[in-house]
């Protein structure tokens, strides 16, 4: 449950306090210079103090340093107070680490430098994303049933699986578009995707929060606290524009690591809550545009949801934690590095143990003549006896045609290692038991292309 934060003291008669005895004011600097962590004073008033200080001198010195390395955003608060943002090393070490292994070529993971099996696996995130975007923001269902709803087509039964649906057409349309300059236009058609046949009123999909409307706050769930108030409707349509020039690399504030400006993004756009509802997931949607643009291949088949999903109270405290300390979004940017760092470890780890995996079925199947979809259907069907297939489904995985992937799966079936059954008008096929067993002793090669 998310609750108030604990705010920091008030710096400026901090500062006096401190600076009234000249022996605790350098001590203090000192303390404040050689504090490597970035935490907030919530965290930090249950650290013990260096020796000499309380916690609050501590605190002074800290901000002093901080201070000394904090840079103006182009980006103001409801008071049109300017964000601010440091780079201790801390956020250094982090921004150099996921630009080597998300931006560049180097350890290029197998399964995604395979042109046969890109497209796959990046289904596969774009997914994961959808789903886990949309249970963040209360979808409730599983995520077997989702992906069998987004592969099959079908249509939604309820909101649930309409903002699951919504969300992997949205990071399709950030995809499709992430060579364009972002404007309030594309940022409303975004959200339109995200929330379309899901709000109790309809209208408001794809518009700014109007100055008549009731505007949209961020309350605690169980408390009648209200976390966050965003700015004035009237604001929206200025505050929209400045995010756009800032996310397509206005210079006003100076260079900034392309990285930290997506983060920055996903803050901003969470913070003015432009619209009645789906603000989270289309945040983190503008979060992928941005990174994407500026060349970090690598997060279209990692899943940041999936990890924010499972700690979301810290990821609420992340924008309290900035917001109460005078505009500071580093504590923000922390948090998201940490999440970005785990979910690439998380992907490379998995890429490895699948890596080894493919590998064998491509030694059991190499004398049978399969195309890359066919290779991909062994390869499920050796993880999951249970895998279900239908036309629709290996068509949407894929990105072909319905006839196309019908041939697959008859071609596999014509090799005894795939059954069909029917339900309702549905040809559905599963692997054969024994599937192992079964593909060490096929040795025709499919004729289908």
């Amino acid at each position: 449950m998310v609750s108030l934060p604990k705010p920091p003291p008030d710096l400026a008669p901090l500062l006096d306090e401190v600076f009234d005895d000249p022996t605790i004011a350098m001590r203090a600097l000192n303390a404040g210079k050689a504090e490597r962590d970035y935490v907030p004073w919530d965290k930090l008033r249950f650290k013990t103090p260096p020796a000499g200080l309380d916690r609050r001198q501590w605190w002074a010195g800290i901000k002093l340093a901080r201070l000394q390395q904090s840079r103006q955003l182009p980006l103001v608060d409801s008071s049109g107070h300017p964000f601010t943002y440091a780079l201790p090393d801390v956020v250094l070490e982090s921004l150099d680490d996921i630009s080597t292994r998300a931006r560049g070529t180097v350890s290029t993971p197998e399964l995604v430098a395979s042109p046969a099996l890109r497209d796959r696996y990046l289904v596969n995130s774009l997914m994961e994303e959808a789903i886990t975007s949309s249970q963040l923001e209360g979808a409730v269902t599983t995520r077997r049933m989702a992906k069998e709803l987004l592969r099959t087509n079908r249509t939604p039964r309820d909101r649930s699986e309409r903002m699951i649906v919504n969300n992997f057409h949205a990071m399709q349309f950030v995809r499709d578009h992430v060579t364009d300059d972002l404007t309030p236009a594309l940022v409303c058609e975004l959200h339109r995707i995200v929330t379309e046949g899901t709000l109790d009123h309809p209208d408001a999909a794809g518009r700014l929060q109007l100055p008549s409307e009731p505007r949209v706050g961020v309350w605690a769930a169980l408390e009648d606290v209200q976390l966050h108030e965003p700015p004035p409707a009237v604001d929206l349509p200025a505050r929209l524009a400045r995010l756009c020039a800032f996310a397509n690399g206005a210079q006003a504030s100076g260079w900034m690591p392309p990285l930290l400006r997506a983060i920055i993004t996903h803050f901003m756009a969470g913070y003015d809550h432009y619209f009645e509802d789906g603000n989270g997931r289309t945040a983190r949607a503008l979060f992928y545009w941005v990174a994407l643009k500026n060349g970090f291949w690598l997060m279209e088949f990692v899943a940041i949801s999936r990890i924010l999903r499972d700690a979301p109270v810290q990821y609420a405290e992340s924008y309290l934690h900035s917001e109460q300390d005078d505009g500071d979004v580093t504590y923000f940017a922390l948090y998201q590095l940490k999440v970005i760092r785990r979910a690439i470890n998380e992907l490379h780890q998995y890429l490895a143990r699948k890596a080894v995996e493919v590998r064998s079925a491509r030694d059991a199947v190499s004398s049978l003549g399969l195309n890359h979809r066919q290779v991909a259907i062994v390869e499920g069907a050796l993880r999951d006896g249970n895998l279900r297939l239908t036309a629709q489904s290996h068509a949407t995985s894929h990105d072909v045609t319905i006839a196309t992937a019908r041939g697959d799966l008859r071609g596999l079936q014509r090799l005894g290692l795939l059954t069909s059954t029917h339900e309702g008008r549905a040809e559905v096929w599963r692997p054969v038991r024994r599937f192992a067993e079964t593909l060490g002793t096929v040795n025709l090669p499919v004729t289908d292309s």
